[in-house]
């Protein structure tokens, strides 16, 4: 009798009863299938916005979310999964419930990894092929289910009990239950067979959009991406292997359509659960959408194999998983799955995209491969035509990544700070005003210089040796280099090694952000923030406007040829420097800088010191930078150097600027610790150039104001405050630690008119507002007394003593000056005080 055909009455019903089994069980597996799937997609996406909160408000990360997420994704989606496999009557019901069962459990373990900091991406895709592989050998030691009686039933009843191990089907050949099935579905020894085929195909083609749109890291990542995902292939495929599948196929010829759509999405959410733990906070969420529906191709692959003699195995699972996982893991950065680019198309955009095309794609593969492998007395391609199609995508994975993707690596650089930084502690005091700043600015460039040389030739010429490109450092005496956990280890051991960070590095879009554009007109006097500083007074009334005075902007960039601005670039082959894209000219397309730098000295009443100049430097690309790419523009500002010269030897400190405004922090995330940037602005205050930076907008909460420079004593940190001259409620708050009172000033920071890229104008809020102003106002000081230029005790303290009352939207962070410093920064009364 034909495995299809209905039993005779009462053949195989549960004793007594005359019938099959009811659909409740079905109706129960569904409920619970449902469940579990909303519960991890939804924890998914609850753990993914927890941590991007934690970030935009720089918040502590909570390493132990991550582990509690997964253990309560496991038990409440676990009871009903248990209870599933327990069911005594229906084996489909069951394997449903041992499927996610298990999955559920390696979610606890894989997910768990989170816990480390995404810094260090090379070590959790170590650490995630590693437990992958454990919990594949694990599953592949589990005791197969028992054997029971056959209770064949109507449509609603998901399958027979399976069998330990699935043998050879009664109703074919001995040719084809020998694995010589049709047209070389089955395949010989040795070779590989025609259903596997079929899904590396497929799994070539989940890849293209990936390749299309994302880009690699470095080598090590690149290659820990590839193993982790292998790993995780192996370990699906010991969860869906034939032991798997055989409630859903029988033991005679597979019921097609039971398997691919019931078989299909039972496995579905086994998938769902494993993608779940797979890949650092963001990383993951792409999987969650365009994974599950390969249980549908897993379950044509099913049919096509059985029909040829053989169950499939779990290669075809192996590599459609693994082929699958590998795009996100391998091809983005989940640092850079951030909130803080989604409002541009940036990498957020281009992940989406690619989640769409992919989620496209499976369908489209779910469908085909349902229609041509189970369809009623299909026949599934030979071997040759499912290894052409195979060669045929993995062609088109390497056309696709050579002329639309982005061929190269692009990995996280390590930067080595030493233990001996200069000693600038007995320098000459000089005399006052410009000249002898200049003085103090060449030594103090000297003696950096000088201990650079002497303390970094030999680590230098061991990282030239093992080709790690090596870039000094002297502003702080450090080298950036290439290099994983390994190196990085290997480096902290050395005796000359203060610490190692990672210096993060940006990979490239498949298509530039488009630049921000103001939407605002040009303002037709002095703005509102211009005229609560009294600005505009110092100019009608003192006439001074900055003149003689440099500012140095350190920012996105600057759009040089904006009406506002292009006439205070200092000009010169020294007054630029782009060290992420190595740009000639002054330009920006992220808006950030040229907002900034119009607040400080921009034309037509956007700027506090429009007589002043500027030279500019981009440390922010796309939002983002790193240790490296800040202490650049820092270390060009102590000495400017020509495009393409060496720092060490090109540098000019006597065209140093006189202030900086520095619209940025270094959190985290990014690479920094609390001292990383510590001994630059030590050897800026000891040059005698103002370091201007901006608290931070991450208030209210007390004790806010951590990421470097901000906290820094030698900084002068500027807070926020809106018309009503109340702190806003953005602005980071003191103390800083050691209890140190920061903010130093407020200024205004709510609703500021600057420029922007394009010739326009645009309205923005933040402390990165405020900041600009202030160095503004310490222009207008110094140009009125030049003999002040260098003198920042004396700058300071004028500064202070003529601030207006702030009101503290907060003062639950102790005195008045934790949450506002001194005041309102008053620039007329400041001015007033610095002339001689």
């Amino acid at each position: 009798m034909l495995a299809d055909a209905p039993p005779p009455p009462g053949h195989g019903f549960p004793p007594g009863t005359g019938r099959p089994p009811g659909p409740w069980p079905v109706v129960a597996a569904a409920l619970a299938g449902g469940w579990t799937v909303a519960l991890a997609a939804l924890l998914q996406v609850v753990g993914w916005s927890v941590e991007q909160l934690q970030v935009a408000a720089g918040w502590d990360r909570w390493g132990w979310l991550w582990p509690v997420l997964s253990l309560v994704t496991a038990l409440l989606a676990g009871l009903p999964a248990v209870l599933l496999a327990l069911l005594p009557r229906s084996a489909g019901v069951r394997a449903a419930g041992r499927g996610w069962l298990s999955a559920g459990l390696a979610l606890i373990a894989l997910g768990s990894l989170r816990a480390l900091p995404p810094v260090h991406h090379e070590l959790y895709l170590a650490v995630l092929a590693a437990t992958a592989a454990l919990l594949a050998a694990l599953a592949t030691r589990l005791p197969a289910p028992t054997t029971a009686t056959r209770h064949p039933g109507p449509p609603w009843q998901l399958g027979p009990h399976p069998h330990p191990q699935p043998g050879p089907d009664p109703q074919l050949t001995p040719d084809r239950q020998a694995g010589h099935g049709p047209r070389g579905v089955a395949g010989g020894a040795g070779r590989p067979r025609a259903v596997t085929l079929l899904a590396v195909a497929a799994g070539l083609a989940l890849l293209v959009p990936w390749v299309w749109f994302g880009a690699l890291g470095g080598l090590l990542e690149t290659v820990l991406a590839g193993l982790a995902a292998t790993a995780l292939g192996v370990l699906a495929g010991a969860l869906l292997g034939d032991r798997f599948w055989s409630p859903f196929t029988g033991d005679g010829p597979p019921r097609a359509a039971r398997t691919v759509l019931v078989g299909g999405l039972v496995a579905g959410i086994v998938l769902l659960l494993l993608v779940a733990g797979t890949g650092q906070s963001g990383a993951q969420l792409p999987a969650l959408l365009y994974v599950p529906p390969l249980g549908f191709v897993l379950g044509a692959c099913q049919v096509a194999a059985r029909r040829a003699g053989a169950p499939a195995g779990a290669a075809p699972v192996r590599w459609l998983v693994g082929l699958a996982v590998f795009g996100p893991l391998a091809l983005t950065d989940p640092e850079e799955i951030s909130i803080l680019l989604a409002t541009t198309r940036d990498v957020p955009y281009w992940v989406a995209v690619a989640t769409g095309v992919g989620l496209a794609v499976a369908v489209v593969l779910a469908i085909g491969y349902g229609v041509l492998l189970a369809r009623p007395h299909g026949r599934a391609p030979g071997r040759l035509v499912a290894a052409s199609s195979a060669a045929v995508l993995l062609l088109t994975v390497g056309v696709v990544e050579v002329t639309a993707g982005r061929p190269g690596l692009y990995g996280e650089r390590l930067l080595v700070v030493l233990r001996e930084q200069a000693d600038l502690s007995d320098l000459p005091a000089g005399t006052p005003g410009r000249a002898g700043r200049a003085a103090r600015t060449a030594e103090v460039h000297r003696r950096l210089v000088a201990t650079a040389e002497r303390t970094q030739g030999a680590l230098r010429r061991d990282l030239t040796r093992l080709r790690l490109d090596p870039t000094p450092y002297y502003l702080v005496n450090a080298i950036e280099t290439d290099g994983g956990p390994a190196v990085r280890a290997w480096l902290s051991t050395r005796p000359e090694v203060a610490r190692v960070l990672v210096s993060q590095r940006l990979r490239p879009l498949p298509a530039p952000a488009p630049a921000s554009r103001g939407d605002q007109p040009a303002p037709t006097g002095p703005e509102w923030n211009i005229r609560m500083l009294g600005a505009d007074r110092v100019w009608s009334e003192l006439g001074v406007t900055g003149t003689g005075v440099v500012i140095g902007s350190s920012d996105s960039g600057v759009d040089g040829t904006h009406p506002a601005l292009a006439a205070g670039f200092r000009g010169g082959d020294d007054s630029w420097y782009d060290p992420w894209d190595h740009t000639r000219a002054p330009t920006d397309t992220g808006g950030h800088g040229t907002h900034t730098t119009g607040s400080a000295v921009g034309r037509d009443g956007i700027g506090v010191a429009p007589g002043a100049q500027w030279v500019g430097c981009v440390n922010l690309d796309r939002n983002l930078g790193s240790p490296a790419r800040y202490l650049d523009c820092l270390q060009f500002m102590l000495a400017p150097f020509p495009a393409g010269g060496d720092p060490f030897t090109d540098g000019r400190p006597d065209r140093a600027p006189d202030v900086l405004t520095n619209s940025w922090g270094c959190p985290p995330v990014e690479g920094c610790d609390p001292g990383a940037l510590r001994p630059a602005t030590a050897a800026l205050e000891a040059a005698g150039i103002l370091v201007v930076a901006a608290a931070g907008n991450t208030g209210p909460d007390c004790g806010s104001i951590v990421d470097p420079p901000a906290p820094y004593p030698d900084v002068l940190t500027v807070g926020a405050v809106g018309r009503d001259r109340t702190v806003t409620e953005f602005s980071s708050r003191g103390p800083a630690a050691g209890g140190a009172g920061k903010p130093d000033l407020v200024a205004p920071g709510a609703g500021i008119l600057s420029a922007m890229p394009g010739g326009g104008y645009a309205t923005l809020d933040g402390t990165s507002m405020a900041t600009p102003q202030v160095a503004g106002v310490v222009a207008l000081m110094w140009s009125a007394n030049p003999a002040l230029v260098g003198d920042l005790a004396r700058t300071r303290g004028i500064l202070r003593d003529t601030a207006q009352p702030a009101g503290p939207a907060d003062l639950s962070c102790g005195p008045a000056a934790a949450s506002t410093g001194a005041g309102l920064v008053d620039a007329f009364a400041a001015v007033r005080a610095a002339r001689p």
